[in-house]
This record gives structure tokens, C-alpha cells and sequence, in this order.
């Protein structure tokens, strides 16, 4: 019976140290191999805590990583170099996500996305950015969803 364990990681930086070390241990898995595993698998979330889970076969001593992401929110914060979003989002804006960086988010989100389409994640993390009291390329966010569905960035949106 395959086993899991759950932890919050820092990105690119888990160690076999704890959380991982204590609870792989008994499992008499190399754990230098998984640590290397979560750490590829985490690099893009530098500077950010990762929910990974590790299932484990004791039998045959395999194991595969699962990767959660944080936030979308989180993650326009960290592109931005920001604390936090605006308390009042449609009257104070608290900073200016390019286009290139809504992709980054995009792309790190995709798996846990319903988006069919890189266009329609990115047009998701500009939901977020309406919330959040944060621009796209100078524009208020609900209006460069609406370029982006006119097809107006269709060039930086290619798969």
C-alpha cells in the first residue's frame, strides 16, 4: 500500500532536513534523490512556500512527486515585489504587471487551471489582477482582457 507524505517546502530549496528528512527516513528511500526531485520540480517558486506530496511505495521503494502552486495571488505579489494586494482595488492600485509576467503566472498555475488555452489562463490571472488592485501594461485589467478576447496580443499568447 503506497504511502504519502505531505509538506510545505520552500521552492528550489527543500533540504533533507525537516519536514522531509524525519518523515522519509523510515521509508528507507534515498532521500537525497527525492529532495533533488522536489527541488527541480519547485525551482520556478524561489523565495515562495510549495505544498509538495511525496507517494511513496514501500514495497518496491519508488516514489513520485506531486507539486501543489500557490496562489495566483501569491504569485503576482512575487512578480511584483509586492506585500499585498489594495484594500480598495478599483481607487488605489498597488503596481503594473506586464503582459510577460501575467505569463509566467499563467504558465506556473496552467496545471491547476480549467483554462483550455494559455489566453484564457492569462485572461484568469487578470481576474486576479481586478481584485488585487493591480494594472496590466498601464491598463486597468478588465480592460486588456477585453484586447486580449479582440485578439489585439494574440502574437505573445502563442503555445
Amino acid at each position: 500500500m503506497k504511502q504519502t507524505i505531505s509538506a510545505l517546502v520552500d521552492g528550489g530549496k527543500a533540504s533533507a532536513g525537516p519536514p522531509l528528512g524525519p518523515a522519509l527516513g523510515p521509508m528507507g528511500i534515498n532521500i537525497g534523490a527525492v529532495v533533488g526531485a522536489i527541488n527541480e520540480k519547485t525551482k520556478a517558486f524561489v523565495g515562495m512556500k510549495v505544498p509538495v506530496k511525496v507517494i511513496i511505495d514501500p514495497a518496491t521503494k519508488e516514489f513520485d512527486i506531486s507539486v501543489g502552486t500557490p496562489p495566483t495571488s501569491a504569485l503576482i505579489k512575487k512578480e511584483l515585489n509586492i506585500e499585498s494586494g489594495s484594500g480598495e482595488p478599483k481607487t488605489k492600485i498597488v503596481g503594473d504587471l506586464s503582459l510577460e509576467g501575467a505569463v509566467k503566472v499563467a504558465q506556473m498555475k496552467r496545471d491547476g487551471m480549467l483554462a483550455a488555452s494559455l489566453k484564457a489562463a492569462v485572461k484568469e490571472v487578470l481576474g486576479v489582477c481586478v481584485s488585487m488592485g493591480v494594472t496590466v501594461g498601464g491598463k486597468p485589467a478588465k480592460e486588456f482582457q477585453a484586447e486580449i478576447a479582440q485578439g489585439l496580443h494574440d502574437g505573445a499568447l502563442k503555445e
